[in-house]
Order: C-alpha cells, then sequence, then structure tokens
C-alpha cells in the first residue's frame, strides 16, 4: 500500500534527497578536521571499516522499518514492534538538537560567502582568517540574524513537501554540490606542497591507530552515525515514502558509498590545502580548519581568485548544510502529519514547519549567542573538552548529547530489537517485496545480531570518556 502523505516522484529523487541528507557539514566540515586530528590514513581506515559493518546495516534497517510501516519516526516504532515507542521519541529528538548547532554552522557559511564577495577584487577585507572567525564568534547578534536566514530558508523548502520541496531542491543542490567540490579539490590538490596531505589521507600508517584506537574508534564511528544520517530519523521517514518496487538493499548501497565518497573528495578538497599552507599542525587545527585555515589559504590566492574560490567553496558547504537541515527538520514535520491522521485531523504543513523551526531557532540562538564559548555564556558541564580544542561552548555540549550519546544508543537498542526481539526475518521479508532480493543477508544477520551491539557500546563508552575525560582507556 503506498503511502497516503505523498511519495517520491522517482527513485532517484529518493537517492538524491537521501543522499543530500548524508553529504553535509559532517562530511565538508566534520570528516576532513576529524580525519586531520586521528591520524589521517588511521580514521579513514576505521571509517570504512564502520561504515560497511555498522553503518550499511542500520541504514537497511531503518529504510526497511519506515516502509514496513508507511510511517514516521515515532509511529513507525509503535508499529513495528509494540512497546518500543520510546525509540521513536528519542529519534525524534536527535535531530532537532543537532539543529540547533547546525544552523548556526550553516549561518556561519552564510556569513563567510559574504565576507568573500565583499571582498572579491576590492580587498575590502585584509584579516586574517582567525581575525575574521572571532570577529564573527564575538557579535552574537549577526550570528542569531544569519541563523534566522539560514533557518528561513529551511522553512521555505520543506513546507513544500517531500516531492515539491526537498525533492526538487535536491535535484539541483546535489550536482552543484559535486561540481564546486571538484574545483575546490583541483584546486587545493595542485597547491605546492599538497602532496603531503595527501599521503597523510592515504599512506597507510598504523602507529597512530595501535596506540589510540578506542579514541579513533570513537571518533570515526560517531563521525560515521552522523554523516550516513543513521539514528536520528531520518532514514526511517524517508523509507517511509519509499515505494514497495525500488531495492532497499541497493539504494542503501549507494547511500554509503556516495555518503562515503564524498567525505573522502572533502578530505582531499581541505587536508591538502592545509598541509601547503601550514603543514601538519594546519591540519589538525580542529574545527577551525574549515573557517581559518582554508581562509587563510584563500587569502593568499589573491584579490580575485582567493574570494572567487572562498565563495565557491562556501557556496558549497552551504549546500551540504541544507541538504541535511532539510532533512532533519522534515522528521519532525513528518511526525506532525502522522500524528494529525492518527487523531483524524488534517496536518497542516506550513504550520508545522513554522513550529518546528521556531523550537530550533530557539535552542540554535542559544548556540548563535555563545560563539563557542566566546561569549561568556554558561554551559552544562562547562571544561575544558581538549579533544577538539573548542571550549566550553554549547555546540560541544549539544553535540556530545545528540551524536556521542543518543545516536550510538539509538544504533544499539535498534540493532537488538531488530536482531534478537523482531528478528532480522522482519527485515527480510520488507527487502524483498516486488521480487527483489536480499544479497548479503547472511552478513546483514550477523552484523545486527552481533557486531553492531558490541561495536556501539564500545563507542558510547568511548564517546563519554572523551567528554568528561574519565581515562577509562
Amino acid at each position: 500500500m503506498e503511502n497516503e502523505r505523498g511519495s517520491w516522484s522517482s527513485n532517484i529523487g529518493f537517492l538524491l534527497a537521501a543522499i543530500g541528507s548524508a553529504v553535509g557539514l559532517g562530511n565538508i566540515w566534520g570528516f576532513p578536521y576529524k580525519m586531520g586530528a586521528n591520524g589521517g590514513f588511521a580514521f579513514l581506515l576505521v571509517y570504512v571499516i564502520m561504515a560497511i559493518m555498522v553503518g550499511f546495516v542500520i541504514m537497511v534497517s531503518e529504510i526497511a522499518i519506515g516502509r514496513k510501516t508507511g510511517k514516521g519516526i515515532i509511529e513507525a516504532y509503535r508499529e513495528y514492534s509494540k512497546g518500543s515507542t520510546w525509540i521513536g521519541y528519542l529519534g525524534l529528538i536527535i535531530p532537532v538538537i543537532i539543529m540547533f548547532f547546525y544552523s548556526v554552522l550553516g549561518a556561519y557559511c552564510i556569513e563567510y560567502i559574504a565576507v568573500n564577495l565583499c571582498n572579491l577584487g576590492f580587498n575590502t577585507v585584509s584579516a586574517s582568517g582567525a581575525d575574521l572567525f572571532t570577529a564573527m564568534l564575538t557579535n552574537p547578534v549577526g550570528s542569531i540574524v544569519y541563523t534566522f536566514i539560514f533557518l528561513a530558508g529551511c522553512y521555505a523548502i520543506v513546507k513544500s513537501g517531500i516531492s515539491g520541496g526537498i525533492e526538487k531542491f535536491n535535484k539541483v543542490g546535489m550536482p552543484a554540490l559535486f561540481v564546486m567540490l571538484m574545483v575546490v579539490i583541483i584546486r587545493s590538490v595542485t597547491l605546492p606542497g599538497a602532496t603531503e596531505g595527501l599521503k597523510f589521507m592515504f599512506v597507510p600508517n598504523f602507529t597512530y591507530l595501535g596506540e589510540n584506537f578506542i579514541k579513533v574508534l570513537s571518533v570515526a564511528s560517531g563521525q560515521m552515525f552522523f554523516s550516513l544520517s543513521l539514528a536520528m530519523g531520518i532514514m526511517v521517514t524517508f523509507g517511509s515514502y519509499l515505494s514497495k518496487k525500488e531495492s532497499i538493499v541497493q539504494n542503501a548501497g549507494i547511500i554509503a558509498f556516495s555518503d562515503t565518497l564524498v567525505a573522502i573528495l572533502a578530505g582531499v578538497a581541505v587536508l591538502p590545502a592545509a598541509f601547503a599552507l601550514g603543514g601538519e599542525d594546519a591540519a589538525m587545527s580542529g574545527p577551525k580548519l574549515l573557517f581559518i585555515t582554508l581562509q587563510d589559504v584563500f587569502g593568499a590566492m589573491g584579490s580575485v581568485v582567493g574570494p572567487l574560490f572562498g565563495v565557491c567553496f562556501y557556496t558549497l558547504v552551504l549546500i551540504a548544510a541544507i541538504t541535511s537541515a532539510i532533512s532533519l527538520t522534515e522528521v519532525a514535520a513528518t511526525a506532525y502529519e502522522d500524528n494529525c491522521n492518527k487523531k483524524g485531523k488534517t496536518p497542516h504543513r506550513t504550520r508545522a514547519t513554522f513550529i518546528v523551526c521556531l523550537i530550533i531557532f530557539a535552542g540554535g540562538a542559544i548556540v548563535a549567542a555563545d560563539g563557542l564559548g566566546s561569549n561568556g555564556l554558561w554551559v552544562p558541564f562547562q571544561k575544558t573538552f581538549g579533544i577538539n580544542g573548542w571550549n566550553d561552548c554549547w555546540l560541544d555540549f549539544f553535540d556530545f548529547i545528540s551524536e556521542g550519546v543518543l545516536m550510538p544508543f539509538v544504533a544499539l537498542v535498534t540493532s537488538i530489537l531488530v536482531g534478537w526481539i523482531k528478528k532480522p526475518s522482519s527485515i527480510f521479508e520488507e527487502v524483498e517485496t516486488e521480487g527483489n532480493k536480499f544479497t548479503g543477508y547472511g552478513l546483514f544477520k550477523f552484523c545486527i545480531k552481533f557486531f553492531v551491539p558490541v561495536a556501539t557500546i564500545f563507542i558510547l563508552i568511548g564517546q563519554i570518556d572523551t567528554f568528561f575525560q574519565l581515562g577509562i582507556f
């Protein structure tokens, strides 16, 4: 039975939207700096293994649960297994928390586009990347305004629905993202000294991995969950709109492969440029890599070429941010529609989207006003976190709650639900509808029952250990 709430106009529309959801700031911003701070190749190796053994398995499960029930995150878990509705509520909370800081990072991209546009050919902004970043962080009003602008764009897209808004935007946004990414890569790898960055990424070096295995495992796996849009309701929601004729396994494979490819390409776009500018120290500079190091790279290219590449790059990052942000927002909008349908009421998507964006803006305003800890706001568990170099900020707190704890926890309980309570056969039946085949079902069964639970437990412990500096590992 096709979903009455609407559907994708084509499978390519679903794929572009799902890939767009996965390809976001997690790829363009998070992957390069976390790879730089965690051993380069060591991080990449663990990331790829976890994407195959955990990410793909969870993605197949979530898409299948969504399509099997034809419902959004809350009603999907309610219908899939009695007593599991609470997992759906967690899946609803996660994307909202993520959007608290995601919307601010998107706002920073808009600000950097504006700066580079102003500087194009006129040298009107001659400050260093560090000075620009500091000025932006210590201007909370400006950051809040740009956060509002970013969310206004998300609202305009999501209120138009699945096919009329999200699918339509991604059909334009995703090809544009790939084109701009390739332009930036060409410039990055041709900079003097960029070869060292490529070696850092791709030449095997297991020394760092041996000394920091649990740290690399927790960071790479947390990044994998965030990057692939897992355990945050998106794949369940998108799956609920997917036709029974389409292959879940094939689609999940394409999404996981495309996302991982873009993450690696983002690393190629960023890390060689960082090495070319400041060597390994610049590459390992943490979150500021995107907004300080690369801005200095663009500043060193000249008064025309530099700002032009700056506009191109930060537009690329902005598109990536929007494609994921609209997916995160859609989770809550669909949940609202399901609740209205359940009560026999007519759902008003415009109103639902407005309320969701208003809630997100309230949380985002706190993160924007905090300025990554620059403006003295009180923060829960206020301390020096150490691993990423950002101290005492709301972004770290929200990131820890969502990516660090709730996402691996939801993946853990989902794997137990599918693997041991409902049994993998429940996913097998949905995947093999309309004559589709579940290639690799044996591996899926082993991973969902054994590998995923064990891996996510280690990930959870590692994330908590890192955040609170407990010294467990």
